[in-house]
């Protein structure tokens, strides 16, 4: 949870199978949907005079043209079901999805736009895009369903969903937001560090009690000088650092530094869970 909520963004939603009804009821053949939908995606950018010509070339006349931007300015589930019919399967799929928005506590996020098409020919079913609601920048993240894709590719027919998203654009709704993060501190409270790799296994040992007990914890397992790992640390603002040597684990025991005070002692392994614990309690 980044702080945004569903005040702040929204997902337009449509399904492809839309578009491909309206345009079989026009007499438009199937081997052209496709083509057909990447055109009508650029019309939010650009005037219809602008791709008339490749509309033609497609078979599709101004008047197919309008016809179909008619339908695609609906904005609601029940007005596309009085155009296209109760037992279409678009709106049934439709339907479906606003029932799981539903169920899954997220139908304030969602907002039904039939001029969502999305510009690419291989979405079969839902697509959306993700916006902001002020409406003040560029499209957030977008994607959508399709099925035939890996099929294409010579794979198995394998159901799919895919998006991309923007991120200048969410830095830039984050900042607007007031809730971009600082990254001031990484959250790590204690990094274990072996001084060779022979000392691995009792690396993550260490580090596995630590983190049952509930402490944040990075484990380095490189060929780094302690130097390097107590500067690496330092910028994590872990702190702590715990060194797993070779003479203090065969004593049964590891060297914790604590960074603030940069003091250093020996505790006992067995004794690990315990002074985890403490830490949690500070």
């Amino acid at each position: 949870n980044v702080g945004l909520n569903s005040r702040d963004v929204g997902i337009k939603v449509n399904s492809r199978l839309v578009i491909g009804e309206v345009l079989s009821s026009l007499g438009i053949p199937e081997e052209k949907f496709a083509a057909t939908c990447v055109l009508v995606d650029k019309l939010e950018k650009v005037p219809i005079d602008a791709i008339q010509g490749d509309l033609e070339e497609l078979g599709l006349d101004q008047a197919v043209v309008e016809q179909l931007l008619t339908v695609l300015t609906n904005n609601s589930v029940e007005a596309i079901s009085e155009v296209l019919g109760p037992d279409s399967a678009a709106v049934k799929e439709l339907e479906q999805l606003m029932k799981l928005a539903e169920s899954y506590g997220i139908a304030d996020w969602i907002v039904f736009d039939a001029s969502v098409v999305r510009g690419l020919a291989y979405y079969t079913g839902i697509v959306f895009e993700a916006f902001d609601r002020k409406g003040e920048l560029r499209a957030i993240a977008g994607g959508g369903r399709y099925d035939k894709l890996l099929e294409t590719f010579g794979g198995e027919p394998t159901p799919a969903v895919g998006f991309g998203f923007g991120d200048a654009v969410i830095v830039e709704l984050l900042k607007e937001r007031n809730v971009l993060p600082t990254f001031e501190s990484s959250g790590v409270e204690t990094v274990v560090f072996a001084l060779n790799e022979d000392l691995y296994g009792a690396a993550i040992e260490t580090a596995s009690t630590l983190r049952k007990a509930g402490l944040k914890v990075d484990l380095i397992m490189e060929d780094k000088r302690p130097k390097w790992v107590f500067k690496y640390a330092d910028r994590l603002k872990a702190n702590h650092v715990v060194l797993v040597a070779p003479d203090e684990w065969s004593n049964g025991e590891v060297s914790i530094k604590d960074l603030s005070k940069g003091e250093q002692v020996s505790i006992e392994v067995s004794a690990l869970a315990d002074w985890a614990s403490s830490e949690m309690k500070k």
